[in-house]
């Protein structure tokens, strides 16, 4: 019994993160279809793009809920019957594969990130504020929304070991889990790293086709 409940709560994780908000939000609102312009990225940063707030702020909140979803139904489900905590460990890491790699896309998806932070939320609220906290610094500070993600990604696993058994209990199975989600969102980041050592990666809020700053290098490159 316990086997059938764990596989289909990680199936059922992985189905609820295929569902891309980007696509859907933005055909309610009658918006282009995200993967045709810009990176082609399925996500909240892309849907940006299109010049409407509101439609990426929603499917933010969409990729985050998900990704909060699969989780706190897992550990919810596990004490209720009594599964082990790999159960939860391998939701997470299913809905967040599930975003990346969408049934509903054609095993295509977005990178992650917003679903990423979401299963840290329910794991713990401190550690998805703290990781967070991190890519906020790191975009108001260099204006690169994807070195902030990656940054963000590097830090999650060492904030969770940092903080295991002193402000939440230290599973290794979930450490693994945070890590093998890390690992793949830095690899969905490819193009935006050579972008970055290219000085040709675009800032937050910066306009299409607009020249390079002052002092060249990665952070005035031509755009």
């Amino acid at each position: 019994m316990s086997f059938i409940v764990s596989a289909l709560l990680v199936a059922a994780s992985y189905l609820l993160g295929s569902i891309p908000f980007a696509v859907v939000v933005s055909r309610v609102m009658g918006l282009k279809d995200p993967r045709s312009f810009g990176s082609g990225n399925p996500g909240a940063t892309n849907v940006l793009r299109t010049g409407n707030k509101k439609a990426a702020i929603f499917t933010l909140l969409g990729d985050a809920a998900k990704g909060w979803l699969a989780v706190w139904a897992a550990i919810q489900l596990a004490a209720a019957y009594s599964l082990p905590v790999a159960v939860v460990a391998l939701s997470a890491v299913a809905v967040f594969l599930g975003h990346v790699f969408s049934v509903f896309l054609g095993f295509k998806g977005g990178k992650g990130v917003a679903t990423a932070l979401g299963v840290l939320l329910a794991l713990n609220p401190w550690l998805a504020l703290a990781t967070a906290a991190t890519w906020l610094i790191v975009a108001y500070a260099t204006r690169y929304s994807s070195l902030a993600a990656l940054i963000a990604a590097a830090f999650a696993p060492l904030y969770y070991l940092l903080g295991g058994n002193v402000a939440w209990r230290l599973e290794p199975v979930i450490a693994l889990a945070i890590v093998v989600i890390s690992v793949v969102l830095c690899t969905r980041h490819r193009a935006n790293i050579s972008r970055l050592i290219q000085g040709k990666e675009e800032r937050i809020g910066q306009k299409k086709g607009a020249g390079p700053r002052a002092g060249g290098g990665a952070r005035g490159g031509k755009r």
